[in-house]
């Protein structure tokens, strides 16, 4: 089969599409015929080094077909969506023709959008964005018409979160450093847009929140828990300030009274504590179905152009989620 594999870490060059044995399914996992796939900023991280683990095939999420399943669970033929469960990480990922995934992590779906290369590619908009911003939004405990501020509206998450907040009657405002992102972030479901760069006072224009969703990460989060009134939720989720740790954290001079903090790592999902089926998934893909939900990847590239959108997403020039179609 045809896989990007990395040869050695480093820029996008580094990837190299080549020819793989095509893997073999162990008895709880699924092999799967890949469609398209999502690319994320943390295969970013995997293939520059800067990564914990990771392996020569990346690709932490994939749309596709049930090519085999050793328990018989799901027909070979099946619509899936597949994301985590060690891709990319400690198994070869869905840069590929084929991967083997953990049963756990494969998610069967009943669409329309399977019938077209098109509907493949907003398909593949979907798993890690909206399984991680669902998850995300469960650990903020939110009810209607509260206030929800997220932070780095923009990226795909950020997106994501925005219109599945908005859809439970949630006030959302967005933040963003361009202005030219100020429409989509409203046609996702925000309310509000605020155009700054993290930290800058505008950002916090309508403090205190009920919640906050901080995608920035570390470098940001002690602002965020500042701009949440007491008994608010902060969830910190994304990394898009960068892996660097928050220095010198000191919770009992920090922390404000009464904010609870916690964090979401899509890592995470298909384990026995966060379930992959306990994500709406077939819900979320009705939604983009019938236009209740956005889901329009930024750019399309085929396997042997990954090298090329690699580095649009290292130049911040994405705009969106980038997939890939085979």
């Amino acid at each position: 089969m045809r896989a990007a594999m990395r040869k050695e870490f480093g820029g996008p060059e580094v990837l190299e599409v080549v020819e793989v044995a095509k893997p073999v399914p162990q008895a709880d996992e699924v092999l799967i015929a890949v469609r398209a796939f999502g690319l994320n900023r943390a295969e970013l991280y995997m293939r520059r080094g800067e990564w914990a683990e990771t392996t020569p095939i990346s690709g932490i999420e994939c749309v596709g077909v049930v090519e085999h399943d050793p328990s018989g669970r799901l027909a070979s033929g099946q619509t899936v969506m597949a994301c985590m469960g060690g891709m990319g990480r400690s198994i070869n990922g869905s840069y590929a023709e084929y991967v083997a995934v953990r049963s756990a992590n494969v998610l069967p779906l009943e669409t329309s959008l399977d019938r077209s290369a098109e509907g493949w590619a907003t398909l593949a908009a979907l798993p890690e964005s909206y399984a991680t911003a669902w998850s995300s939004l469960q650990n903020l405990a939110l009810k209607q018409d509260q206030r929800l501020l997220v932070r780095g509206g923009s990226s795909n998450l950020g997106l994501a979160a925005i219109a599945l907040a908005a859809q439970l009657g949630v006030h959302v405002t967005a933040t963003s450093r361009t202005a030219a992102r100020a429409a989509q972030l409203k046609e996702a479901g925000a309310a509000r847009v605020i155009v700054a760069n993290p930290g800058q006072a505008a950002e916090f224009e309508g403090a205190p929140y009920d919640a906050v969703l901080d995608l920035i990460g570390n470098s940001t989060l002690l602002d965020s828990m500042r701009a949440t009134k007491a008994g608010g939720r902060v969830c910190i989720a994304g990394f898009l300030g960068g892996l660097a740790p928050v220095e010198g954290f000191n919770p009992l001079m920090q922390m404000p009274s009464g904010v609870h903090l916690s964090f979401f790592g899509s890592f995470e999902l298909g384990s026995a504590a966060f379930p992959l089926y306990a994500v709406p998934m077939q819900e979320i893909v009705r939604g983009v179905e019938q236009g209740r939900l956005q889901a329009r990847p930024a750019g399309v590239f085929s396997l042997d152009q990954l090298p090329q959108a690699h580095a649009m997403m290292e130049r911040g020039e994405a705009n969106g989620k980038l997939v890939v179609l085979l």
